[in-house]
């Protein structure tokens, strides 16, 4: 009944908070949902140090959902092939050698230079935390949330290229960070001394080339499925049992379900669009079906992470620690972001467009995932600490990146010309 209770309070405050955002505040939905969830848990932290007997009860049900899991085990894949399966396969292909390369090498450098920073910035803040952790805490806030960045980026009028190219980052660089997680993770409980590197690739190698190839199984086996019948409702319901079976399949298999869900939405996407499996009729209410999931759960996500404040044991200390970390996280993904583009352009692989550094660290927004992995950490792990500087970062990545990444974009003159509806002649 608790989960339950949970569940009916996320909709209801979603519903409430979607309608008072679209009517009063006019924010981009995701920010809005979020700051009205903030600003109501502050005020309800307030009342609960009063002893308001319904707030504490309130907390106690907030305090009952299991955010990590449910955000990595349930709402992530929905949401990955939600985003995926709307993306423009050809430009993407087109620009295969940027993503790529800052998925899997701006990934890992960021997560060196975030860990490395914090390991020497933490000390002078009377909060010493071994090498590991922080390494850690980079794995968690190096990639940038595909859920935030679908969400926010794409309402932002940007270019269509630097919008593809920043998507389709997100969506393989959150496999690559919580790949790397995973792996430091295991290093922290056993000991650096008792993981060696061929142990740390063996289990980077199942984790990120089991959950490609296991996407890439998944998507191609719907596809055809898909081909073979011409029922909007069956159509629906194969690719809602891909994406509930291949994540629970992914947990077994011990592979990345994130990647596994990126790469099926990308291929059913592009197969049932270039290749027209799908009738005209049967597209459309496909498409329609995954954005109604992906808004509802966007909506779902974005006012838990605002209640999460309500439970999260946040010091002062924390506070300023995680404003210290804002500055680190931003250099570190400005740096890995300008190297990789500047490998590509020396190799003549790829020439980035102009403004392509500044949109892209800017554009890098961290959300849920940073959260849910931060509590997931282990109980041996300075988790608390942990915890509160990434909300830090993540309150500020969606507030504060989500609301002024539309206007830098025009400043800098990135932005697509707005399309006026053509009124055709003689229209009364």
């Amino acid at each position: 009944m608790d989960l339950y209770n949970a569940l009916a309070l996320l909709l209801v405050l979603a519903a409430a908070f979607a309608y008072l955002n679209h009517r009063f505040l006019k924010m981009p939905p995701a920010i809005g949902l979020m700051v009205l969830g903030l600003g109501v848990s502050l005020a309800l932290v307030g009342l609960a140090q009063l002893g308001v007997k319904p707030v504490l009860d309130l907390a106690r049900v907030v305090g009952s959902i299991d955010f990590s899991a449910l955000v990595m085990q349930v709402m992530l894949g929905f949401l990955l092939f939600a985003g995926s399966i709307h993306v423009d396969t050809r430009r993407l292909g087109r620009l295969r050698w940027s993503v790529g390369t800052l998925a899997l090498l701006g990934t890992p450098l960021s997560v060196a230079l975030v860990g490395g920073a914090m390991y020497w910035l933490l000390p002078l803040l009377g909060l010493p935390t071994p090498l590991v952790y922080c390494l850690l805490f980079g794995a968690l806030i190096s990639p940038t949330d595909p859920v935030a960045v679908l969400s926010i980026l794409t309402k932002a009028n940007i270019d269509k290229d630097l919008e593809i190219k920043i998507v389709g980052e997100s969506l393989f660089n959150d496999g690559v960070g919580v790949v790397l997680f995973v792996v430091l993770l295991e290093m922290a409980q056993l000991g650096p001394q008792d993981v060696t590197i061929g142990h740390a690739l063996a289990v980077f190698a199942q984790e990120a080339i089991g959950g490609v190839a296991l996407g890439a199984a998944l998507g191609l086996g719907a596809a055809w499925l898909l081909r073979s019948v011409d029922n909007y409702q069956v159509e629906v319901l194969l690719t809602l049992a891909l994406v509930a079976g291949g994540t629970a399949l992914a947990t077994n298999l011990h592979t990345s379900g994130p990647l596994a869900m990126v790469v099926a939405g990308l291929l059913v996407g592009h197969f049932s669009r270039n290749a027209s499996m799908l009738s005209e009729q049967s597209q459309d209410y496909v498409d329609k079906f995954w954005e109604l999931v992906d808004e509802v759960l966007n909506a779902l996500l974005f006012v838990l992470v605002g209640l999460e404040a309500l439970v999260l044991p946040i010091t002062g200390r924390m506070i300023g620690a995680g404003v210290a970390a804002i500055a680190v996280v931003l250099v570190a993904r400005l740096l890995a972001v300008w190297l990789p583009l500047v490998l590509l352009r020396g190799s003549g692989l790829f020439t980035p467009s102009q403004h392509s550094v500044p949109v892209l660290t800017w554009g890098g927004l961290r959300g849920g995932l940073s959260v849910a992995l931060a509590l997931s950490l282990p109980s041996s792990a300075p988790r608390e600490l942990l915890v509160g500087i990434t909300y830090v970062i993540v309150v500020f990545s969606i507030i504060g990146q989500g609301l002024t990444i539309g206007p830098l974009v025009r400043w800098l003159g990135v932005a697509r010309p707005v399309q006026k509806p053509i009124t055709p002649p003689n229209a009364e």
